[in-house]
């Protein structure tokens, strides 16, 4: 049975962000390219029948049932048309108005795979987008001036369509001027930023003429397949190629998963253990806007890649092992600056993602912490290595640190709870069908008895969840942080080829494959974590600006419901624990100057939460925006160094290169550990005394 069952909450992500091929072209030496050299595309011969396979298995075999119906069809095509036009910058009402009668008949399209109106629909935003960069260009020659009070809305997602060419011109000012106040922010003068900006516009209007058949076929079918579900997804035969080489568990480059957002190539998640993730420079949302080289010991100038195809970007990031790649970061936030990192490009191969173990001296006490970065195959046995190691340096608690940790195998995620309880059922998953399954650990061993804590974010995920909650429902662990990401479901992975193409087609290509959701799962309480994810027992402050991370967001995910609890012994209760816990926590953070600072952070992102997608096109503003965060960061910065008894920083270009900022989350978390081993412990006495 050709079946691959994956739990990670990147697992489409992974596949669906174009096809990673070696193919790119040198962006300063594209000649200017003429409207006439847009391709007019239409869909290659095998599309049909790959639309026909993919809509039958789909509507067959998905687990959320759904009828492919005029009402459902418009919401495939409004998902089309923003994937085609995201910051609705590009199209006009009268072009999408064109299509108004169509909106309910893609279904049709779909199953028949005679796709007229998404390739008509496309061809006409690649003639309107080719217009908006000829019409950039233009105004590139206007003299610039940055001392009015123009805005930039930063999100256009919801706005309504422009309703003509001069509104459309009105956004296009707008977006050249933010373009040209960014690098001038840079230190760029007047004749570097025309220079820079022609180029890029060059580029994007070369990119275009770029444009295959595959590239309109891969976003319909995605449009469909993300309206079903978020982790839903059609591949491509050059992403299936990606797919299947990353499931044979090597990854050669930085060891980041990328996405195309409008113009900029985002940062969707990072391998844990790879470069991007250990060197603390790249966070989830950021951008990437250039990418240089590092050969025989020379750096190579920054190619600006604003406006560049996904693979293209990446055909430029990857490369061998050992090599190095200098990536311009542009963070997430309105107001954020550009900075160049330097990474070796590494081999990253799932099993060299161990888990670490460290041992801290938490006053008097000793605390392990294990970082568990994924839920690969041999968790298990790894912990129980660590688990055996640690009980020979008298330790008295023990963290596992689960953040940013996206799942795996869900046989790990069982496995790995079964060494904290005797036995009993771990998950239950439920199928299309409403059959209910339980797995359980049956080994009756329990490996670590002691207090355990479980630190979790908003990047936790799918395994991680289904590990957290049972150590909650069981009453086993506390857990501590934010709330989790709420990815409940299973992904199947399918080829979309058949044994006798090859014999009747033998002119096809491969046609690629499909990844759906075939299962939920559920606590062992009954309550699912689809959406809620887990809720910790003792929730963290969170200071930064908040991304809209976790399955709750997606305007699609499936519901969360529950089931019948299954039948389980509980084997410790943390509620009483909770008042003394939460006291000591709540003193201890409000002495914390990491934990000021984040509540700093906090009461300045709720003052500007509603100007959050407001960008000033003033300079003087936007720099002295610029200098107040620099300000701030750089105090910071030697308030901290004071306190750790280094010398203070006079700019922060003298902050070392390998500096690591402190973890007050896991800090805390190391104290609370303590707390919670000395509460167990008192509970215990009073009970012997008994």
């Amino acid at each position: 049975m050709n079946k691959f069952v994956r739990l990670s909450v990147i697992a489409g992500l992974l596949m669906a962000g174009a096809g990673l091929v070696n193919t790119s072209f040198a962006a300063n030496e594209s000649a200017p390219v003429t409207l006439a050299q847009l391709p007019n595309l239409t869909q290659d011969p095998q599309d049909a029948t790959v639309s026909e396979r993919v809509t039958a298995r789909f509507t067959r075999s998905h687990y959320r049932q759904f009828d492919l119906n005029a009402d459902f069809s418009a919401k495939i095509f409004d998902r089309y048309l923003n994937m085609l036009d995201y910051g609705h910058n590009v199209l006009m009402a009268s072009d999408v108005a064109q299509f108004a009668d169509k909106r309910a008949t893609l279904g049709e399209e779909l199953k028949t795979g005679q796709l007229t109106t998404p390739y008509a629909l496309f061809n006409l935003a690649q003639k309107r987008r080719f217009e908006r960069y000829d019409y950039a260009l233009k105004v590139l020659e206007r003299p610039m001036d940055f001392t009015g009070n123009d805005t930039i809305e930063l999100d256009r997602s919801k706005a309504p369509w422009p309703k003509d060419r001069a509104e459309l011109d009105k956004l296009w000012d707008a977006k050249v001027k933010y373009d040209e106040l960014n690098l001038k922010l840079t230190g760029k003068n007047d004749q570097e930023i025309r220079d820079v900006l022609s180029k890029r516009y060059h580029f994007a209007m070369k990119r275009l003429t770029q444009s295959n058949s595959e590239d309109v076929f891969q976003l319909v079918m995605n449009a469909f397949a993300h309206e079903i579900d978020p982790h839903t997804n059609y591949l491509s035969p050059r992403s299936t190629e990606q797919f299947n080489t990353e499931m044979s568990l090597s990854l050669e480059g930085i060891g980041a998963v990328l996405q195309g957002d409008d113009d900029y190539t985002v940062i969707n998640s990072m391998v844990a253990g790879g470069p991007a993730a250990k060197s603390k420079a790249i966070a989830v949302g950021d951008r990437i806007v250039g990418v240089g080289q590092v050969q025989a010991g020379k750096q190579t100038p920054i190619v600006d890649v604003i406006g560049w195809r996904l693979d293209d970007v990446v055909a430029l990031i990857k490369g061998p092992k050992g090599s190095k790649v200098r990536l311009q970061i542009l963070p997430a936030g309105k107001n954020a600056k550009n900075h160049v990192i330097t990474l070796t490009r590494e081999k990253i191969r799932l099993e060299d993602r161990a888990v670490k173990m460290t041992i801290k001296n938490v006053g008097a006490q000793k605390v392990a912490v294990m970082d568990i970065p994924g839920f690969y195959v041999g968790l298990t046995d790894d912990v129980k290595v660590q688990l055996q190691k640690m009980a020979k340096q008298n330790v008295n608690s023990l963290v596992i640190d689960l953040r940013t940790n996206g799942g795996g195998a869900l046989t790990e995620a069982v496995s790995l709870s079964g060494l904290f309880i005797p036995s009993g059922p771990v998950v239950q998953v439920r199928d299309n069908n409403g059959r209910i399954r339980q797995d359980s650990d049956t080994d009756g061993v329990v490996y670590y008895k002691g207090p355990l804590v479980v630190l979790v974010d908003r990047f936790s995920a799918s395994a991680s969840e289904i590990f957290a909650a049972a150590m909650q429902d069981y009453g086993r662990a506390l857990i501590v942080g934010e709330p989790t990401f709420g990815k409940g479901t299973v992904q199947q992975y399918r080829s979309l080829n058949r044994i006798y193409d090859q014999m009747l087609r033998p002119e096809w290509p491969a046609l690629g494959s499909v990844q759906y959701t075939i299962q939920k799962f559920y606590r062992i309480n009954g309550g699912s974590t689809q959406r809620k994810g887990v809720t910790p027992d003792i929730l963290m402050p969170t200071g930064i600006e908040s991304i809209e991370t976790g399955e709750k967001f997606e305007d699609n995910a499936l519901p969360w419901d529950s089931i019948n609890a299954a039948t389980y012994t509980k084997l410790g209760d943390m509620k009483p624990f909770l008042p003394e816990l939460l006291k000591e926590h709540e003193a201890r953070i409000a002495q914390d100057p990491e934990f000021q600072y984040i509540q700093q952070d906090i009461a300045r992102y709720k003052a500007l939460k509603d100007k959050r997608n407001i960008a000033s096109l003033n300079y003087a503003q936007r720099d002295k925006e610029d200098k107040e965060d620099d300000a701030l960061r750089l105090s910071r910065l030697n308030e901290r160094f004071k306190r750790e008894g280094k010398k203070p920083l006079k700019s922060l270009d003298d902050l070392p290169k390998d500096y690591v900022a402190p973890d007050p989350y896991l800090d805390e978390a190391d104290h609370i550990a303590v707390d919670l081993g000395s509460l167990e412990k008192a509970q215990g006495d009073q009970a012997a005394a008994k």
